[in-house]
């Protein structure tokens, strides 16, 4: 891992501002990949790594606004600072509810970049614990049978083990045996743990 803590992308149609950019972020030990292209921005681009995206709006294949939507349609989570070359306040409160970390105006405070990149990396790092965590938790909910998720859909939803066993046409100590494997499979030591894992993976709603 670089010390900084992650990979800085830069796209910017002009060369000059990618080089500028470039060698300011390098400077403070950043690992840096700039680009003019959004086209190469996208085939570089790897989403195994820790990173960011500093991004000018006014790109002439694709604005920084079509660019941000089509990265949170294909799920490419990357904290995005937008670069303008002029304030815009109504654009920079667009960029920001979809997502973008910072909306920064040129010429930039180097002060000001290298924080703002800081942050942006510490919130990328951040999504991907949580894309691991996630991922990790539907590796388990996938090594449940289809009755035990049913009987834990029951559960998360509040109802007692005899409930669940009226409702499933079952006998009660059959539901205690699913509870118990559901625990163990999932990897959790009480209800209120289940129940937080099933809210975070959209079960029984």
């Amino acid at each position: 891992m670089n010390p900084q803590g992650g990979i800085v992308y830069i796209l910017d149609d002009e060369p000059e501002m990618v080089k500028a950019l470039t060698r300011l972020l390098r400077a403070r030990r950043f690992e840096v990949l700039g680009y003019t292209s959004v086209h190469d921005f996208l085939e570089a681009y790897r989403p195994e790594n820790n990173a960011c995206l500093v991004l000018d709006v006014t790109m002439p294949e694709l604005d920084g606004l079509e660019l941000q939507r089509h990265l949170t349609h294909e799920a490419i989570l990357i904290p995005i600072i937008f670069l303008s070359g002029h304030g815009d306040i109504p654009m920079s409160v667009r960029a920001i509810k979809a997502g973008a970390t910072d909306f920064l105006t040129k010429p930039v405070d180097a002060a000001v970049l290298v924080a703002s990149v800081r942050a942006a990396l510490q919130v990328g790092e951040a999504r991907r614990q949580a894309a691991a965590e996630t991922g990790a938790l539907k590796a388990r909910l996938a090594g449940l049978t289809p009755r035990q998720l049913e009987v834990m859909e029951h559960i998360v939803a509040g109802q007692l083990n005899k409930q669940v066993a009226f409702d499933l046409a079952t006998g009660e100590q059959n539901i205690k045996l699913h509870r118990a494997q559901i625990m163990r499979k999932m990897e959790v030591d009480s209800l209120a743990d289940l129940v937080r894992i099933a809210e975070r993976l959209g079960i029984g709603k």
